[in-house]
C-alpha cells in the first residue's frame, strides 16, 4: 500500500496514516490471493459470514497449504488495510464473521474489482489526513500528498490511473468526502472535509485508533487528537440517551 509507507513518528507528533509493513503489504498484493480479497469485500458488504472452504475455492489448490499457514497474517493485513476483522465464529475455525472495525462500508466505490486495495488505501488515507489537519484539508495540500502517494505506488509497481478523478468524482459523489470553497476566499480556494457517509459510518476515535495501530502507537500518545475524538464519543452517547 503506497500511502502506508514511512517511518515511526515521535510521540509528540500526529500519528501518520503512512506506515504499513512491507510484509503485510505483500500479502494483500500477493497474486495468488488476487481473487480472495474482492470475494471477502463482497461478503462484507452483504454482511454475510464466510467459510474457510469458500475462501480456499478462490485460491489455487497448489497454494492451499501455504495459505493456511499464513492465514493469521492475511487476517492482520485485512484488518490494517481495510479496517475489517476476520473473526472466528465457530470453535472449529470453519466459519468467520467479517466485523467492521472502522465502520466503513465502501459502498459505491468498489463496484469494479480493479484497484480495490488502492481505492480503500486512498480513502482511509484522506479521511485520516482530514482529521489530523483539523477536520479539513486544502485542495493544494491534498494534491501534494497524492503526488507522494503516486510516487510511492510507482516504485512498488502499483498501477492506478487517475487517482485524482477517483477522489473528486467517486469519493465526493458517494459522499465519503465533501468538497467546498473555503469561505470568503478570494481568489477562490477549495478544501475537502468528511462527507455525510463518512460521518454516518465511522468516527474520529475509530480513525485515530486505526492510524495509531498502523504506527504501533497508543492513541493516548496524541492527547489533543484523543481528547477531540473522546469528546465526539461523549456527544454521540449523550445524543442517544
Amino acid at each position: 500500500m503506497a500511502s502506508m509507507q514511512g517511518g515511526q513518528l515521535p510521540a509528540d507528533a500526529n500519528p501518520s496514516p503512512i506506515n504499513f509493513s512491507r510484509v503485510l503489504q505483500g500479502v494483500l498484493f500477493n497474486s495468488q490471493l488476487r481473487d480472495l480479497t474482492p470475494f471477502l469485500l463482497r461478503k462484507y458488504q452483504k454482511k454475510e459470514q464466510v467459510t474457510m472452504d469458500e475462501m480456499l475455492l478462490t485460491v489455487d489448490q497448489s497454494y492451499h497449504q501455504h495459505f493456511l499457514g499464513m492465514f493469521r497474517e492475511y487476517c492482520e493485513s485485512i484488518n490494517l488495510g481495510f479496517g475489517i476483522e476476520i473473526r472466528q465464529a465457530d470453535p472449529f475455525g470453519k466459519v468467520y464473521d467479517l466485523v467492521p472495525i472502522l465502520g466503513l462500508t465502501y459502498s459505491g466505490i468498489l463496484d469494479e474489482e480493479e484497484n480495490i486495495v488502492s481505492k480503500v488505501d486512498i480513502l482511509i488515507f484522506i479521511l485520516t489526513l482530514i482529521f489530523l489537519e483539523g477536520n479539513c484539508v486544502s485542495e493544494e495540500k491534498l494534491r501534494k500528498q497524492l503526488a507522494r502517494w503516486e510516487m510511492l505506488a510507482h516504485k512498488e509497481n502499483i498501477s492506478f490511473r487517475e487517482p485524482w478523478r477517483f477522489i473528486v468524482e467517486d469519493l465526493v459523489w458517494t459522499e465519503y468526502l465533501s468538497y467546498r470553497q473555503v469561505p470568503n476566499s478570494d481568489p477562490a480556494r477549495f478544501e475537502f472535509l468528511w462527507g455525510r457517509r463518512t460521518l454516518a459510518e465511522t468516527s474520529k476515535m475509530k480513525i485515530l485508533l486505526h492510524a495509531a495501530k498502523l504506527n504501533s502507537e497508543d492513541p493516548k500518545a496524541y492527547p489533543e487528537l484523543y481528547e477531540e475524538a473522546l469528546d465526539e464519543e461523549r456527544r454521540a452517547a449523550s445524543a442517544r440517551e
